[in-house]
């Protein structure tokens, strides 16, 4: 599997906390709709309701010498919760912060849809704790007065609150980092004006009355409105995040349940759009690095499947778990076609 994930600001420097985030190109055809002047959002008291339904999400990923910072919405007093998997993703450890009762807990992954950017998990040894007021992204409109709320700049403590409006539904953007690495689109979101920052994936986007009606999911650099620069972000509608939440929970559909299968490098897009996923680091002690992968050369298929992007190497490597055997294909750098047996190891999550 893959360790170069498109949550990265920067990538394999240890010295920098860096908080999840995902740099969003709307590529939606109709355009976002000027936002209708409202009566102000009551801050305090959706604060003080919402508050306590959080954690605080902080992950370690060894292999890439970094950490992460990111936010989860409560969904049961056991301490099941709901997240992006851009969050967790290629973490070696995790933990959160219950914002209710300000203890730290070890992360369990229960699974994650990488599609859809859903990630749900377990802390260990919580509960009883409170619970986030889930709404329904069905009763959501344009022009609806909403915040989104979370971990913004991984600095911890009170969430911050980012009031704005709802601009347009069913929106879809294509979502990447900084860094280089793979993009993907993601489509039917929530967009918003609201300055959804670094920090805020995996949290709530709140209603009026403090109900989650979508999960913080990208924002973009770009926003102006009125000449001032702003803030505009997408959210996963809390319908369609619950009802992968549910997959995941009955190992149906497309999601991922258990151990994370792995290669071992770290891959982005080809440049040029050619066809592949290009090698930018393979790691040691991994099938990768046995199978004599190195940095450049591209992964064009497993199991006969062709390999067409960084997305699609992870895709195909969902559908295995540690000890599945594969066979996979890259051309080296000297444009030699190579084909070896690998067995797959345990990996970090996503």
């Amino acid at each position: 599997m893959q360790v170069t994930r498109t949550r990265r600001l920067m990538m394999f420097l240890a010295t920098l906390l860096l908080v999840p985030a995902l740099v969003a190109a709307p590529v939606s055809a109709a355009p976002a709709r000027p936002p209708v002047p409202l009566n102000p959002l009551d801050q305090s008291v959706l604060m003080n309701q919402v508050t306590p339904g959080l954690v605080d999400i902080n992950t370690t990923l060894d292999y890439q010498g970094a950490v992460g910072a990111g936010t989860g919405i409560v969904l049961s007093p056991g301490g099941e919760i709901l997240t992006n998997n851009h969050v967790i993703e290629g973490a070696t450890q995790i933990s959160a912060t219950s914002l209710a009762d300000g203890r730290t807990y070890p992360v369990d992954v229960i699974g994650y849809d990488r599609a859809n950017d859903i990630a749900l998990v377990r802390l260990n040894g919580a509960g009883p704790l409170p619970v986030a007021a889930i709404g329904s992204s069905a009763t959501v409109a344009v022009g609806d007065p909403i915040a989104a709320i979370g971990n913004a700049g991984g600095v911890g403590g009170v969430p911050s609150f980012s009031p704005g409006t709802v601009t347009e539904l069913g929106a879809t953007v294509r979502a990447s980092d900084e860094a280089g690495g793979g993009s993907r689109e993601l489509t039917d979101l929530i967009r918003v004006a609201a300055d959804i920052r670094p920090g805020d994936s995996g949290g709530p986007l709140v209603n009026s009355v403090g109900q989650v009606v979508g999960v913080n999911v990208a924002a973009t650099l770009t926003y102006q409105m009125g000449g001032v620069r702003g803030g505009e972000g997408f959210a996963i509608p809390i319908d369609r995040a619950m009802g992968v939440a549910n997959q995941i929970r009955e190992g149906a559909g497309s999601v991922h349940v258990g151990d994370t299968a792995f290669i071992g490098v770290a891959v982005a897009d080809v440049h040029g759009g050619t066809p592949g996923a290009v090698v930018r680091q393979t790691l040691p002690d991994t099938p990768a690095r046995n199978a004599g992968l190195v940095g450049g050369d591209v992964i064009t298929a497993i199991d006969g499947r062709p390999i067409n992007s960084a997305s699609d190497l992870s895709d195909i490597m969902d559908q295995h778990h540690p000890g599945d055997v594969i066979a996979l294909t890259w051309t080296t750098r000297d444009g030699v076609v190579r084909t070896e047996t690998l067995v797959l190891a345990k990996g970090p999550v996503g």
